[in-house]
């Protein structure tokens, strides 16, 4: 089924909107949620959370690319299920490592006036990702956005750990000088 007509079964509040979703994008958000949560039951309350956000904000909103509008709302749910979890103790967790790694470069923080400024922070991120080379920019987002653990990663690209850490590294430079000229304070 094509998302424009699973985004209609949703306009039309037809629950097979949720199954035929499940259908095309469960394992893409499972694989999500996993990599953040690490854990099956955690993963599958995230991708049900995913699918009931989905569910409620569908109208009023019409996404042209579902599968990006999926992944957005399940990292999120992962990410904020991940942090309540391991609010009193933190370490070991892959996310853990991977929220310090970027939060050096852009910072983390629920303020409300700096999540106003979200939205031009990931117009910046975007256009330094554009600039950046095929691979340095498949492994940026392989391993911030999808939070994979470096060993996947290097598997995947054919490269060894060590030489993915130094490409993250030097992205993760490149991505503050880039934010500094852009006004940001880090």
């Amino acid at each position: 089924m094509e998302d424009f007509e699973i985004v209609e079964l949703y306009w039309d509040r037809n629950e097979d909107a949720i199954r035929q979703t499940d259908v095309k994008y469960g394992k893409y958000c499972r694989k999500i949620a996993y990599s953040i949560l690490n854990d099956r039951e955690d993963t599958e309350e995230s991708v049900n959370d995913t699918y009931l956000q989905t569910w409620n904000s569908l109208p009023p909103n019409r996404p042209e690319k579902l599968s990006t509008y999926l992944g957005k709302i399940c990292r999120n749910i992962s990410i904020n299920l991940y942090e309540k979890l391991t609010a009193e103790k933190r370490g070991g967790r892959e996310a853990d490592a991977c929220l310090d790694e970027i939060a050096e470069v852009v910072g983390r923080s629920s303020d409300v006036e700096e999540q106003l400024d979200l939205s031009m922070l990931t117009d910046s991120i975007n256009a330094f990702l554009k600039k950046c080379d095929r691979q340095a920019r498949i492994i940026f987002v392989q391993r911030y956005w999808y939070m994979i653990p470096v060993r996947q990663i290097a598997k995947e690209n054919g490269m060894s750990e060590s030489n993915v850490k130094m490409t993250l590294l030097r992205t993760r430079e490149k991505l503050k000088d880039h934010l500094t000229e852009e006004g940001y304070s880090i």
